[in-house]
């Protein structure tokens, strides 16, 4: 399987602006491309191939006093800007098929985009010095920040800059999957907001909130950007204050990502998440901490990890009724309001916390063998038997509290 490592670079000043020459070079060729290709398609002609682009567009245009610079950066970061066109338009046309989720046409670039970013390939002769640094052609030997070792020899590298005006080396490397000794546990997770996740077990792991914890800093940040001319110079800097501010916020969620993803993946054989509308919910009046949240990011590195660990992953559709049907008896009796967290049930009688019960019913759905009894708050007296089979609405008994004794 392939996975991405990313690593921080520390470029100096003439480094710095050898790259930036490349983003722009790269840039441009990937704007005369999409020019020149939605020029074709106006005029209802055949787009261009990438080779007809490569030829017109680098090497002719080399030769010429208007693109003579592009010769200043490698060969290779100009060809990957076009196949990044190439892989824009597959992945457009892709989505208008249903082949794939539906993404926007290719758009232009812009010298102001949050991210610029070029790849090296192995026909760049990049590498890795025996001191630890990236030399990168044209560009020199970039001193690299390793946090850990890359378990195979990549073939390519891009050079990202972010809106923080922070460098990044991003390697795509093949690794084999590392099997962990099977052990007993599965787990069932159910994702919300007022706890991050609930396991079926009744682990309950408090949201961490890195945004609303963050937005005083940003909101001061945000009104000194506001304050500056536009066009100046303290208004760059301002920008980037914000854009490292958001930063922070971003890096502190996805390292709680990973490490409770981690923790899950080792603990559990199996684990089971419903699949969230977060789109939907992202545009209801909880947005912001939806947003916050990050359910999709975490979810998708459950999914990873456990492909690559040998463990099982399970992803149950967005309608099972969990939260209405009892984890003790299978009982269902309906939705219930969002406060109401502990409610009881008409047919046995046992009082259920909601997360933990919809958690529960989470791993049941995708066929996990959990306990439910994990799902109960207390046990109560389980009620004489009615004289009919199942429940009714009327007769369902709501908890809002742990009912005292």
């Amino acid at each position: 399987m392939q996975l991405r490592y990313s690593f921080r670079l520390y470029p100096n000043g003439p480094q710095r602006s050898a790259l930036a020459q490349a983003f722009g070079c790269a840039r441009v060729v990937y704007n005369d491309a999409l020019r020149a290709r939605e020029t074709a398609r106006a005029a209802g002609e055949a787009f261009p191939t990438t080779g007809d682009l490569s030829k017109l567009l680098i090497t002719e245009a080399k030769k010429t006093t208007e693109r003579a610079w592009l010769g200043g950066v490698s060969a290779v970061v100009l060809q990957q800007s076009l196949r990044d066109l190439d892989t824009a338009y597959r992945n457009f046309f892709g989505g208008l098929r249903g082949k794939r989720p539906r993404v926007g046409a290719p758009r232009f670039k812009s010298r102001k985009d949050n991210r610029q970013a070029v790849r090296f390939t192995a026909n760049a002769r990049w590498k890795i010095t025996s001191g630890g640094d990236l030399s990168l052609p044209k560009i020199g030997d970039v001193r690299v920040k390793w946090s850990r070792n890359l378990p195979s020899v990549p073939s390519t590298v891009t050079v990202i800059k972010d809106a923080a005006g922070r460098y990044f080396a991003s390697f795509i490397v093949e690794t084999e999957p590392e099997t962990l000794p099977q052990v007993e546990p599965v787990a069932g997770i159910d994702l919300g907001l007022g706890h991050f996740a609930v396991l079926s077990d009744g682990t309950k792991v408090d949201a961490p909130r890195f945004l609303r914890r963050a937005e005083k800093k940003l909101k001061r940040a945000q009104q000194n950007l506001s304050r500056k001319a536009k066009g100046s110079n303290n208004r760059t800097k301002a920008r980037v204050k914000v854009a490292r501010a958001h930063g922070a916020v971003a890096d502190a969620r996805r390292e709680f990502h990973h490490q409770l993803s981690t923790k899950i993946i080792r603990e559990n054989q199996a684990v089971a998440v419903e699949d969230l509308a977060v789109k939907g919910l992202a545009r209801t009046r909880l947005a912001k901490s939806v947003h916050d949240a990050g359910w999709s990011a975490f979810v998708s590195m459950l999914e990873y990890k456990a492909a690559g660990y040998g463990r099982t992953f399970v992803r149950i559709g967005r309608f099972e009724p969990t939260s209405q049907v009892c984890s003790q008896c299978g009982v269902k009796d309906g939705p219930k309001p969002l406060r109401i967290r502990v409610w009881e049930c008409g047919a046995c009688g046992a009082v259920l916390d909601r997360d933990i019960n919809a958690a529960v019913n989470v791993a049941k759905a995708a066929g996990l063998a959990v306990s439910a009894c994990g799902a109960q708050v207390r046990p109560v007296p389980v009620p004489a038997q009615r004289g009919e089979a199942g429940t009714h609405r009327d007769g369902q008994t709501t908890v809002v509290g742990i009912p005292a004794l």
